[in-house]
């Protein structure tokens, strides 16, 4: 088996596995057993389960991140002196993930869902990783967002982000189930660009939203 196949074997196999039962819960074994190698394999390609992980992230990331960094070039040529709007900048993002060559149709979901584990389980040396590698395009798209929204304050800034990156990857993670729902409901075929495309301006309305200052809540049991 050549060595290029070996590895992307693992991956696959670590990329699923990852997805389906989350980071702890995937283990060697498992991985081995499913890319149909031995341990020795991955020991020797990898070194680590931590740097397998993060390197599921990579093959995806990689690509994206130049494909993004080429994509921003581009929008503030066109947009010279003026900042690219809050639409534009999420379109540039959204449009360089959804236009990448994916290796099977559900590259996108799968990602979403890794990218969904590494904020609810603990893997702090992936995070160590993600922003060692990838700091520039993401801090260049977080620089982009700020001078776009400039009323927001920092704090209302940090939330909506969170909040915008959340239904981001519900949707896209969901986005086969969420297809097959709307076709049984409604008779609607759609494609992973048209959810794009619909998830864009509702992104950009919620972090554009209204500022509303909501009085602290009472407690119940002294109401």
């Amino acid at each position: 088996m050549a060595q290029s196949d070996t590895v992307d074997r693992i991956l696959d196999a670590a990329e699923e596995l990852f997805a389906e039962r989350g980071f702890s819960e995937t283990s060697l074994r498992m991985i081995t057993s499913k890319a149909k190698v031995n341990l020795a394999a991955v020991n020797y390609h990898f070194g680590s389960k931590n740097a397998l992980i993060q390197a599921v992230f990579a093959r995806f990331l990689t690509p994206f991140a130049e494909t993004l960094d080429e994509a921003f070039d581009e929008l503030e040529a066109r947009c010279q002196d003026t900042p690219p709007s809050l639409d534009q900048t999420l379109w540039a993002l959204t449009e360089s993930a959804v236009r990448m060559p994916q290796r099977n149709e559900k590259g996108i979901s799968i990602f979403m869902r890794l990218l969904g584990l590494a904020y609810t389980q603990s893997q702090g040396h992936l995070r160590k990783f993600l922003e060692a590698e990838y700091s520039d395009p993401f801090g260049r798209f977080m620089k982009l967002l700020k001078d776009a929204t400039p009323d927001l304050s920092a704090v209302d800034r940090y939330w909506r982000i969170q909040f915008m990156l959340g239904a981001t990857a519900f949707t896209m993670s969901s986005s086969d189930a969420l297809r097959e729902i709307l076709e049984n409901k409604l008779g609607v075929e759609t494609s992973v660009e048209e959810i794009a495309a619909r998830l864009v301006p509702f992104l950009s309305a919620g972090l554009q939203a209204e500022n509303i200052v909501l009085p602290p809540m009472r407690d119940a049991t002294f109401a």
